[in-house]
């Protein structure tokens, strides 16, 4: 029994050293695209056009944020942004009020990211595709409304 016991720790402690997760990453549920946006310069409001992708079905939305594209390079396109869809069970699910989960993190070299939340609990893991391309989610958030 203590050897048991033993030969887990080990299996823990070779695990946290080489950082490998001991459960698989959730696979996502769908896919989002920003399709089209138009930006009120100064304001750092954003709205625009997207599409959900779920289950080999296209559902399209609107969005409305507040400093979405804040400190954004000017020739970022809309169709440079786009994401993973987590936690999601229908398609309506998508539409709420969104925000941070952990704040943008653009690494050297590689696009721009960032984390958000609906009231749902569905998660985008959104990406500029970009390299170099920053966007920004202000504190009041991102609102997405599935078009009927």
């Amino acid at each position: 029994m203590v050897r048991a016991l033993i030969g887990l720790l080990f299996a823990a402690n070779v695990l946290l050293l080489l950082n490998i997760p001991a459960v698989p990453a959730q696979a996502p549920d769908g896919a989002v695209k920003i399709t089209s946006r138009m930006v009120a310069p100064g304001i750092g409001l954003s709205w625009g056009d997207g599409v959900l992708t779920y289950k080999g079905r296209d559902y399209p939305f609107t969005f409305k944020a507040t400093g979405l594209f804040r400190d954004v390079d000017p020739a970022i396109a809309a169709a440079e942004l786009s994401g993973e869809v987590l936690n999601l069970k229908n398609p309506e699910d998508l539409s709420g009020t969104y925000h941070k989960v952990e704040p943008a993190t653009p690494q050297s070299g590689s696009a721009s990211r960032a984390t958000i939340r609906n009231q749902k609990g569905v998660v985008l893991n959104l990406t500029s595709s970009i390299a170099g391309r920053k966007f920004d989610l202000a504190r009041e958030g991102m609102e997405i409304e599935l078009k009927r």
